[in-house]
């Protein structure tokens, strides 16, 4: 035990909330995946907490790889990334699925694992280490707004653009992530408010579009429709899973029905991803509601800690990239089941089933532990360095 401890480098209290995260998801994901066997007849409840297991071990051992590499790798692979990214995205759209006659298209289909891969999951990882890449590279500069159109938005738009149609939601996390990056980096607040009106015309353009011809993106802004109006009239497919998510909570009062007794589980579609905080609730109570918040927001403490000791303003800013939209993304899953959001599909990092979730949030944990378990670098380094450079580096 004790040489496995001496391999493991970072923030010890980062590992340890990651621990307590995965092993705490055992239980509600055994539980939740009642509804997949029963109501929709897949699989086995131990098969799926098997799957889960797996995903979170092999979520560890990425963890545990990026934390070994030196940190300023990943500002030119952010480079090197970004066009692949790019060609998953527009191969995402076209070969798209549809469920339930919705058009969604944001899988993959991984050769010979038969595993799912959410490719805008990874573009929005990418995307955050870039805006740090080019934010510490100008933070001594007079910023052009002109020059930043191409270096800066241009890519983060063309990103967006690609995700938008499949998912709306992960579309604002990233563009408000990357707006608040921005912010906390330096870049002008004035430059902000412009990229901010030309991102709300580009929604209202798309939607029009969308409107218009209904064909080339079907059934999307419709779906988006339909959530708002099930959350603001209370009725609708929306509404009937967050009414049934009330009544888990209802029914959990202080210390819950206990492990595995959740009832609306049997009713709730997405009670192993969506909803799977409202079944934390009906089985462990308040305290256990307040116990999962408290470990998201402890997280967030020590990801500020990581990034306040970071050595370069790279480190520092692609810590906060990488790490406030895990806690963001847990908040607004939470908020969701407690009817404070309408329906949006975000699952809660680390507890909720799901490979790509899994295993880009570990990716990310990685990329922190990574920062905090570096020495001292100039940041001369880290932003001179050619990105094929690097990328030799690495593979020397």
């Amino acid at each position: 035990m004790r040489n496995i401890f001496q391999h493991i480098k970072g923030d010890k209290a980062i590992w340890a909330i990651v621990a307590v995260l995965a092993i705490f998801s055992f239980m509600p994901i055994y539980s939740a995946s009642t509804n997949l066997v029963y109501v929709v007849g897949n699989g086995s409840t131990f098969g799926h907490l098997v799957k889960h297991v797996v995903l979170l071990i092999t979520g560890f051992a990425v963890i545990y790889g990026v934390h070994k590499i030196p940190y300023r790798y990943f500002s030119g692979g952010s480079v090197l990334m970004l066009p692949l990214v790019f060609f998953l995205l527009i191969f995402t759209l076209a070969q798209g699925t549809t469920i339930g006659g919705a058009n969604a298209s944001r899988w993959i289909r991984i050769p010979f694992v038969g595993i799912g891969f959410q490719t805008s999951t990874l573009a929005g990882l990418v995307l955050m280490v870039y805006v740090s890449r080019y934010l510490a590279k100008n933070k001594e500069k007079i910023i052009s707004f002109k020059e930043s159109l191409v270096q800066l938005w241009l890519p983060v738009g063309a990103i967006l653009i690609l995700v938008l149609p499949a998912n709306f939601s992960t579309t604002a996390i990233v563009f408000l992530m990357v707006l608040l990056l921005s912010f906390i980096g330096g870049y002008p607040l004035k430059y902000i408010g412009y990229i901010l009106s030309i991102g709300f015309f580009a929604l209202l353009f798309f939607i029009l579009v969308a409107k218009a011809f209904p064909g080339v993106m079907p059934n999307r802004v419709s779906t988006w429709q339909s959530r708002i109006e099930g959350f603001s009239k209370s009725d609708g497919q929306e509404n009937y899973q967050v009414e049934h998510a009330k009544v888990a909570i209802a029914t959990g009062g202080v210390i819950g029905r206990g492990p595995g007794k959740s009832v609306q589980k049997n009713f709730l579609p997405q009670s192993s991803s969506d909803f799977i905080y409202a079944i934390i609730i009906e089985e462990y109570g308040f305290v256990g509601a307040v116990i999962v918040v408290f470990i998201y927001f402890l997280l967030l403490f020590r990801i500020l800690i990581t990034a306040m000791k970071a050595t370069t303003i790279f480190a520092t800013l692609m810590v906060l990239g990488v790490g406030i939209p895990i806690v963001f993304q847990a908040m607004i899953n939470m908020a969701v089941a407690v009817n404070i959001l309408p329906v949006t599909g975000q699952t809660l990092p680390l507890i909720s089933s799901g490979g790509t979730s899994i295993w880009m949030t570990c990716f990310a944990l990685g990329m922190i532990l990574s920062v905090s378990a570096s020495k001292n670098e100039t940041e001369e380094t880290i932003l001179d360095d050619n990105p094929l450079d690097i990328l030799h580096e690495t593979v020397d």
